[in-house]
């Protein structure tokens, strides 16, 4: 904007008047020359400025001078407006540098004592069995061993299942009673009992003929426990009932025997 605009605008706000300032260059001479002929045309404000004394004056025309820069900065101003909408949320940043490890925490307190449980790892069950046959055993004896068969047992706290099966045959002209049994190392069983068979002939009539002679197929066969691991005799026994005479016993005629051992675990 011209300098001579601004003290016009100047001029006016304190005069009133649309009359423009006297130019900055004009001597107070010319000031006094120019203020007598805008009274003549009858400016109030500019008889009232040229009666002022020189120093008056020139005060005024210092402050027309002043005032344009107060009026500039006055109308370069502007009012502030309402405020925006909110933007939007920008996208998530990167993750940031790894942290330093931390101190290590201290020791927690003591623990109470636990029980101690013994486990012990076994290998898986492995069967364990043997077989003892004989064709035609025809074993007369009325007392004493018939037959035997050697097994290795592998544990201690397992069982033995034994086994025999074969002709067994009893005959006697009064009452009689024959017995047949398992030993292990010599010994019957004892865990829990003895593996025994019997077969028992009443006193016959003179009608009925108790002399007929019958072998049958039969079995003697039980689980004896407590028996040690290692090698094992397991032997068939014959021998008499309690209380009663023998007769006349048979084992195996005719046939085939045999003993079977088999190992089982408790």
């Amino acid at each position: 904007m011209p300098w001579d605009l601004f003290l016009n605008i100047r001029f006016w706000m304190l005069t009133g008047s649309s009359l423009s300032c006297p130019p900055l260059h004009y001597s107070w001479q010319e000031l006094e020359s120019d203020c007598r002929l805008r009274s003549q045309r009858k400016h109030a404000a500019v008889r009232c400025i040229c009666m002022m004394s020189p120093l008056v004056a020139r005060l005024l025309l210092l402050v027309c001078l002043a005032l344009p820069l107060y009026g500039v900065e006055k109308l370069g101003s502007c009012m502030q407006g309402p405020a925006g909408t909110p933007g939007r949320e920008g996208n998530p940043g990167t993750n940031g540098i790894p942290g330093t490890p931390g101190i290590p925490g201290r020791d927690g307190l003591k623990g109470e004592k636990g029980e101690c449980i013994n486990e012990i790892f076994e290998e898986p069950w492995r069967p364990n069995y043997k077989q003892c046959a004989w064709n035609s055993l025809n074993y007369g004896i009325d007392l004493g061993k018939v037959a035997d068969c050697t097994f290795t047992k592998l544990r201690s706290d397992s069982a033995l299942r034994v086994l025999f099966s074969g002709s067994l045959r009893l005959k006697c002209k009064n009452a009689c009673c024959q017995r047949w049994y398992f030993t292990f190392n010599g010994a019957e069983c004892t865990g829990p009992l003895p593996i025994e068979s019997i077969i028992y002939l009443d006193q016959g009539s003179p009608e009925l003929n108790s002399t007929i002679n019958i072998h049958r197929t039969s079995s003697v066969e039980g689980l004896c426990e407590g028996i040690k691991s290692g090698l094992v005799d397991v032997a068939v026994w014959v021998g008499t009932c309690s209380d009663y005479p023998r007769g006349d016993a048979s084992t195996g005629w005719n046939s085939v025997s045999r003993i079977i051992i088999e190992e089982l675990p408790k």
